[in-house]
């Protein structure tokens, strides 16, 4: 499994509009996947079994799991990290792709060596914090898009000590995977959620997807209770990242799971949650992360930069109030939680 922070998620009133339809063509299903729950839901028209396409669907992220999980020794960057022979299958090979894409476009705010400071800092499979100030120069020399590539189908390191972690973007991955076995389909019409990551194609009935953010609040850990806003959206992905679910307290000082990978130090901000709205959840999922990075100044100057994302961010003021920036072209598609 992939332990991905679970972003704010709701999926609202497909339930209910389907049993008010006079012939509902929508089904859905659910289930746990990457440490996390997915929902799913589809027009049926096609007549497609729902306990079927659950198979399909968990084999698929089952073998995703066998490749990018760092949570799975036997996986493919399991191995990768620990320099046995491991031959990258297309799954790895296309998030390592898009993640140096990702990483340039953020001049590196987001970077997936990052992973031995995400360990130093308990943030790792183990859960063990082993940082410490000394160690710091050493972690730091281990990361960097540019000391890790692709050659004739192996990943090549420049220190064998580098790690990969692909956590802040893997899930987003899945989720663009199982939208294209529905394309492939020919299902006209679904929403796919993977851990509060989500990808829309269609319209539910005559309405866009809704979607609701999770309020920011430190330790908020059930999606949907208490909202923040709500987005509808259409042949879009979304993703969001945030510091209120996934960090520790000690000695007074929070530290949040998103480590910068400049300063080797968990980013400290007055930005609490992004939601990155993109052509797909990738890409959505990596930018989020690296927003997180940033801090809300920096985001709306990339955001400036590269008018292709949407996005809604969530920070606190001086006093610790909370405040909202909604970039224009998504201002049609927010509304306040009924």
């Amino acid at each position: 499994m992939i332990n991905k922070l679970l972003t704010g998620f709701l999926l609202l009133g497909f339930f209910t509009s389907s049993c008010r339809d006079k012939n509902p063509v929508f089904a859905n299903f659910t289930g746990f996947a990457q440490g996390s729950t997915y929902s799913i839901v589809y027009d049926n028209k096609k007549n497609i079994d729902p306990g079927e396409l659950r198979k399909r669907v968990e084999k698929i992220l089952y073998d995703f799991d066998m490749s990018l999980s760092l949570y799975k020794d036997s996986s493919i960057i399991s191995k990768i990290n620990r320099n046995e022979d491991a031959v990258p299958d297309s799954f790895f090979t296309e998030v390592f792709r898009k993640s140096v894409i990702i990483s340039e476009m953020t001049e590196g705010a987001f970077d997936i060596t990052v992973g031995p400071l995400v360990n130093a800092w308990g943030f790792g499979p183990d859960e063990h914090k082993n940082f410490s100030e000394l160690k710091r120069d050493s972690l730091l020399r281990l990361v960097g898009m540019s000391k890790v590539s692709l050659v004739n189908g192996r990943l090549v390191k420049s220190d064998p000590h580098i790690c990969l972690d692909v956590n802040a973007i893997a899930q987003g991955f899945s989720v663009d995977v199982i939208c294209r076995l529905f394309d492939n389909l020919g299902i006209k019409n679904y929403l796919i959620e993977i851990g509060g990551e989500v990808g829309a194609k269609g319209k539910k009935g005559a309405n866009l997807w809704r979607i609701g953010i999770d309020k920011p609040v430190d330790n908020n850990m059930s999606p949907g209770q208490t909202l923040q806003a709500i987005i509808k959206i259409s042949d879009k992905a979304l993703a969001t990242s945030g510091s209120y679910r996934k960090f520790y307290i000690e000695n007074g000082i929070k530290y949040s799971h998103e480590i910068d990978p400049k300063t080797g130090y968990p980013a400290k901000n007055t930005l609490l949650s992004a939601t990155i709205i993109a052509d797909d959840c990738t890409m959505a999922d990596g930018i989020a992360t690296a927003c997180m990075v940033l801090g809300k100044d920096k985001t709306i100057e990339f955001l400036n930069i590269h008018p292709e994302f949407e996005a809604y961010l969530v920070y606190s003021d001086d006093s610790g109030n909370f405040k909202t920036w909604t970039s224009e072209k998504l201002k049609s598609e927010l509304s306040e939680p009924e």
